[in-house]
């Protein structure tokens, strides 16, 4: 039997590691709970991976039909540039982008490639996509003209840009030239800023190239406004699957990210287990000890 003396002080002391023992059972049901919330994380960025994986085959597909107009239009231009003028041209850049997040720095390389543009030859702005009109809008609100969203959801289609490219022949104010920047994709998992010039109808009237076909004013127009449409139409499909290949690498590497979090919160998980289970086998050899 212990002295009345010592008693106390085992009473704060078996008080002290029943404490310490509730703290240890607190912090590893922390541990499970956020073990828990990081597995469920990963089953959906893995499932996103996924659905991002199935889509890039279908925007591929239709990005490689989209590149045939594109190679149209640049050829078109190609022969028909305008002649160099005293006075600056009229620029109109048209940022084409999307809605959509959760990939990667897709829309924040369109906002880096305009302010580029715009300071070494300034202009107006048109901005196809909600993301990098927030952005832009903050830093050159007075330039913008027109703006779209809702738009590439789904693979691109010509009729959207159509649209696109007629707002912008109302609403877009008055410009000799255009400039189209987008992300030209490059691999499944690299893209690139790029910029794509159309010039105006009146512009291409003027070009040397153009001057020795004898046409009216209003084919030269809809070649121009077409010619628009189809270097739209190109930029959409080529981003859209440039945003799909940037959010499936994106959801790849935060499931590799998930994966790497929850080994270290099982390590530390098994290593507070261990810690809680030799407290108690300590309590009780040092109990039987004491008797």
């Amino acid at each position: 039997m212990f002295a009345r003396s010592v008693r106390p002080a085992l009473n704060v002391a078996r008080a002290a590691n029943v404490q310490q023992q509730q703290q240890g059972m607190a912090t590893l049901r922390e541990i499970e709970q956020r073990l828990k919330s990081v597995k469920n994380i990963e089953k959906i960025t893995k499932s996103m991976k996924v659905v991002a994986s199935t889509k890039l085959t279908r925007a591929e597909k239709a990005m490689r039909e989209a590149k045939k107009y594109g190679a149209a239009n640049n050829e078109l231009f190609k022969h028909t540039e305008p002649e160099a003028s005293e006075e600056a041209p009229k620029i109109l850049y048209v940022g084409i982008s999307s809605d959509g997040g959760l990939c990667g720095g897709i829309h924040s390389s369109i906002t880096r490639a305009i302010k580029k543009e715009m300071a070494a030859n300034p202009g107006s702005l048109a901005v196809v996509g909600d993301k990098p009109k927030s952005q832009l809008s903050r830093a050159m609100p007075q330039a913008f003209k027109v703006s779209f969203n809702s738009v590439g959801k789904d693979v691109p289609t010509f009729a959207e840009a159509s649209a696109i490219a007629d707002e912008i022949v109302k609403n877009g104010g008055e410009w000799d030239q255009i400039k189209i920047v987008s992300n030209k994709y490059l691999s499944a998992i690299s893209y690139e800023s790029g910029v794509t010039s159309v010039i105006s109808a009146k512009a291409l009237q003027a070009a040397a190239g153009f001057q020795q076909y004898e046409m009216e004013e209003d084919v030269s127009k809809d070649l121009a406004e077409f010619a628009l449409a189809n270097a739209i139409y190109t930029a959409l499909v080529e981003g859209h699957a440039a945003e799909i290949s940037a959010r499936r690498t994106a959801m790849e590497n935060a499931s590799n990210n998930a994966n790497d979090m929850m080994a270290s919160l099982q390590l530390q998980y098994n290593r507070g287990r261990q810690a809680v289970i030799t407290n108690e086998l300590i309590d009780i050899i040092t109990g039987a000890s004491a008797l």
